[in-house]
């Protein structure tokens, strides 16, 4: 027993007392999935169109899962130094790719580059979801997946693990970005609003989260029995990550139904700005960090769990942001030109909010992902929209080279439906290729059909692993196949429910 006390104890310590990395590096992770994303639907184009490729299930889960998923495990830990080579490099194959099917293009292949340019300018869309906001939940969900299980190894880089006060760490952003992008596909934000009185909205939204509920006592019990290690100053002694998002959810649907819709930014700056106001000039930083007696105590419910409990107002900022985005993103638009803009000005707003994350943490307090203070909120907020611009304009290109090739099909794309009519016979295959059904083919789109799913088998692949390997003491080559067997196994689940058309609900 004493063993494994002292086993328990130094792997709470391997992940305890860390300052995290740069605003910068973590920007450029998130930013390199996207472009992992871009290279895979223009191989998609050049192998059916310019090699002979198989389109069997088996082939294309290989080749998403090699394109999408290794790149990720491989960043996280041994290029984990070269993460700007890494996102040049995916850069350089997405410009080889695009170069390779303009060359071999079937359509206006004697026409010059600038006819082409304003030809596609012109085009329409058409398009059941966005893309962009699909692949940004299922990049947070790979990431997370990834992280939870590598930072128990020691080649898994300290700086990207969670901070202890301070500090931007990769992992810091995982709650935040989460929250961020089911905010974005949230009920309200597609309309489905409960019709009938606000109380019996209040009431399903509440009867909404008991899967929560029981998830979250379930982790609880089971972690407390087993003594399995945790890091008390990520939530407390009894908060979990499904405690928060329970708390997010009632709390934003009340929000939502006394506050309009577009309104949600300034709801957003009213209860961050508030909330950071409070920090700075009453006791509450101070129970946050030592207890209501200022000597660390966790005696009471409050002071057991005052970081997961006070940091959702945190989260609840995020959310309503993430609202916003969403009623924005995904605005029903049909013209090429639209999302083009849509781009800019996303991009154009991140940049923005970096800038203001600088002079925050110059001039008022550095990010805390314990507090989930202004800065962290500013912090979460401008990487998922510079994420989320990555994307856009991943599928802007995309859609580019799907206008070059005739009947050109890649799963979680736009479609094209519309073509000027000075070339009425590509306009036209452009009309049978928005009406014919996308293969189902597709890891993205199977992650995102079951999120939660992947979600708890990947935290349950987790302990068990933990459970009987050694990981402080793993070399390596040994981490990276633990690595890629478990999230192979966990995808390959997933992928195969898909296949089925199976969508596992917990309610």
């Amino acid at each position: 027993m004493r063993r494994k006390m002292s086993q328990k104890q130094m792997k709470e310590a391997f992940v305890s007392n860390l300052n995290g990395t740069s605003v910068l590096e973590v920007t450029q992770g998130l930013c390199f999935p996207a472009f992992c994303i871009l290279c895979r639907g223009l191989l998609v184009i050049f192998s059916q169109h310019v090699c002979s490729f198989s389109h069997s299930w088996r082939t294309r889960f290989l080749m998403d899962f090699v394109v999408l998923v290794v790149p990720l495990v491989i960043t996280l830990t041994v290029l984990s130094p070269f993460i700007l080579l890494e996102n040049l490099t995916a850069v350089a194959c997405g410009a080889w790719l695009l170069y390779q099917i303009y060359q071999r293009r079937t359509c206006y292949a004697k026409v010059p580059v600038q006819k082409v340019l304003a030809n596609f300018l012109q085009i329409s869309l058409e398009s059941e979801y966005s893309p962009a906001v699909t692949s940004y939940r299922v990049i947070n969900s790979v990431f997370t997946a990834i992280a939870i299980l590598a930072v128990d190894f020691p080649l898994f880089p300290r700086r990207f693990a969670k901070t202890e006060l301070y500090g931007t760490g990769a992992m810091d952003y995982g709650v935040g970005g989460f929250i961020f992008g089911a905010a974005m596909v949230c009920p309200e934000v597609r309309g489905k609003h409960v019709e009938g009185s606000r109380f019996n909205y209040l009431r399903k939204s509440l009867y909404s989260v008991w899967p929560l509920v029981v998830l979250g006592m379930g982790r609880l019990v089971i972690i407390k029995s087993i003594g399995y290690q945790e890091h008390l100053t990520e939530y407390g002694v009894h908060w979990n990550f499904f405690f928060t998002i329970i708390v997010v959810k009632l709390v934003t649907s009340l929000l939502l139904i006394i506050f309009p819709l577009n309104k949600s930014w300034i709801v957003a700056v009213s209860i961050t700005v508030l909330y950071q106001l409070a920090l700075d000039f009453t006791p509450l930083k101070r129970i946050i960090l030592y207890g209501t007696d200022g000597s660390g105590t966790r005696v009471g419910l409050l002071n057991a769990n005052r970081e997961g409990i006070i940091s959702t107002l945190g989260y609840v900022t995020i959310h309503m942001a993430g609202v916003q985005t969403g009623l924005y993103v995904l605005k029903n638009r049909t013209h090429i030109r639209e999302w083009i803009k849509v781009t800019c000005c996303i991009l154009l707003v991140a940049v923005s909010f970096f800038i203001s994350l600088y002079i925050i943490q110059v001039n008022v307090e550095a990010v805390s992902r314990r507090m989930a203070n202004l800065a962290f909120c500013v912090w979460v907020v401008a990487s998922s929209l510079m994420l989320l611009s990555c994307l856009l304009l991943g599928d802007i290109i995309l859609s580019f080279a799907k206008f070059l090739i005739k009947g050109a099909l890649v799963p979680c794309s736009w479609k094209l439906i519309q073509l000027p009519a000075t070339n009425k016979k590509h306009s036209k295959s452009l009309i049978l290729e928005a009406g014919k059904k996308e293969p189902s083919l597709c890891l993205i789109t199977a992650l995102n059909r079951n999120q939660l799913l992947f979600f708890l088998l990947s935290n349950v692949t987790t302990g068990l692993i933990n459970l009987t390997v050694d990981t402080l003491h793993s070399g390596a080559s040994w981490t990276l196949v633990v690595l890629s067997i478990y999230m192979f196994a966990n995808c390959l689940v997933i992928y195969l429910l898909d296949l089925q058309g199976k969508t596992t609900k917990f309610w």
